[in-house]
């Protein structure tokens, strides 16, 4: 039998070992998810089947509010536009501890043919937060049953608006606003956790595939960085407009725009410490009106990736350096919109070190796995900047089932076994913190 084929079929638990490192709580909430699954499965595919852009979440967040009012938790609506927060209480003295989950989808046509493939056109829930709700929503009704199992409180941040809003959105949107709107207070939480979907890993001890699968029943983590700060540009280019049988006679917006994307990657290559992470990418460029005259102006945007940060300062400097010199070495001119997004996750060192055995007694060790942090960014860093935070991988790929898609691609799609995983070890890492502290 394959190493990682038990977890798909029996959720990690069902060894001798793991049976023997069981706690009596482990049993009771391993008998009481299999009992749920059927339930995070319909609330899974209700959700995937009405994704919502960001701070657009009216319905998913009625859903999500009804649901917790109806386990008993005091909730909160309206935070962040469409953010709900839900306390619930064991009714025995601790500290409280928070489990975020964001809701938003995004503008993706899905290609899956399935039978709960989304029914807004154009938009689909192609990073998981579907997952992410549903996770969120089944621990609360798995500790709402079962208080007589934990101490404490534990406060649920369903978050609007992760993916994101357009350049010209001026305010703030998501956690940052969540936390401005109270989110984190009363009572504050100790510690945060929060978990995202992923089919495909790049391991730290170099081994599996390439990729790496990171399989239902398996999960993923790394101590400190774990995303980037991702900030993004747009560039003007302004030259002269000439036809292009004269080209002498203007400045060709179009060439000076090509020169200066060629140059911008050389921040990386040529300007940046080798040792320190740092991605540049241009996404989009637009200009010209036909093809026999040359572009008096292009615009081009993209995206600056870091872990430092402050970092990105330096980068925006060696980016106006560049754009200045060629601009002018050319006769054109130039004007940039610099937009400071997401900072880095930082997993907290003790947090995380003090959970990952949660992990392993549930999993087994071979299921949880540290990982190569990635470039992505994600504003769940804005919680672990007001306390200590984790945040994990939940494996959700099936190459047996050809469940291999990647986030943000029209072909994503995760094996439902990832729901029990995803409520037992957010469960366990949260009774455990509580039962710790």
């Amino acid at each position: 039998m394959k190493r990682y084929a038990l977890p798909l079929a029996l959720f990690g638990f069902c060894t001798a070992a793991l049976m023997a490192q069981e706690s009596p709580r482990d049993a009771t909430f391993r008998t009481a998810i299999d009992a749920l699954y059927p339930k995070l499965v319909e609330t899974r595919r209700d959700i995937h089947a009405h994704p919502e852009l960001s701070n657009e979440e009216e319905r998913t967040a009625a859903l999500v509010a009804e649901r917790l009012r109806t386990l008993g938790l005091q909730v909160k609506t309206g935070v962040a536009k469409h953010g709900v927060v839900g306390l619930l209480d064991s009714g025995k003295p601790g500290p409280c501890v928070a489990i975020r989950a964001d809701m938003d989808a995004l503008p993706i046509k899905e290609l899956r043919a399935t039978p709960y493939r989304s029914q807004n056109p154009g938009v689909m829930h192609a990073c998981g937060h579907d997952v992410h709700t549903t996770v969120g929503l089944g621990v609360a009704e798995l500790l709402a049953k079962h208080r007589d199992q934990w101490r404490g409180s534990v406060k649920f941040l369903f978050q609007p608006a992760e993916e994101g809003m357009p350049p010209t959105y001026k305010g703030d949107w998501g956690a940052k606003l969540m936390i401005a709107e109270g989110a984190m207070d009363n009572p504050r939480p100790a510690a945060v956790f929060g978990l995202h979907c992923r089919p495909t890993i790049t391991r730290t001890d170099g081994r599996g595939e390439d990729p790496h699968y990171l399989r239902a029943g398996q999960v993923a983590y790394a101590i400190g960085p774990d995303s980037a700060n991702s900030d993004s540009f747009v560039v003007t280019i302004r030259g002269v407009m000439a036809h292009g049988s004269a080209p002498q006679r203007g400045v060709d917006a179009i060439v000076v725009a090509a020169e200066a994307i060629t140059a911008l990657q050389t921040i990386r290559s040529r300007q940046t410490d080798t040792r320190q992470p740092l991605v540049l990418s241009v996404g989009v460029i637009q200009g010209g009106q036909r093809q026999n005259i040359l572009a008096d102006e292009v615009t081009f945007g993209g995206t600056v990736r870091t872990y430092d940060a402050a970092f990105p300062d330096t980068v925006l400097e060696k980016m106006h350096r560049t754009l200045k010199g060629i601009t002018e070495a050319n006769g054109a001119t130039y004007t940039m919109e610099y937009r400071k997004g997401y900072p880095s996750v930082i997993n907290h060192k003790e947090l995380t070190n003090a959970t990952l055995p949660s992990f392993r007694r549930l999993l087994g060790p071979d299921n949880v796995l540290e990982m190569v942090p990635g470039m992505g960014g994600e504003d769940f860093s804005y919680f672990a900047q007001v306390v200590p935070g984790f945040y994990f991988r939940l494996g959700v790929s099936n190459p047996d089932k050809e469940i291999t898609g990647e986030i943000h691609t029209p072909a994503f799609d995760v094996d439902e076994a990832c729901l029990k995983t995803g409520v037992a070890v957010m469960a366990a890492a949260a009774c455990d913190f509580l039962d710790r502290n």
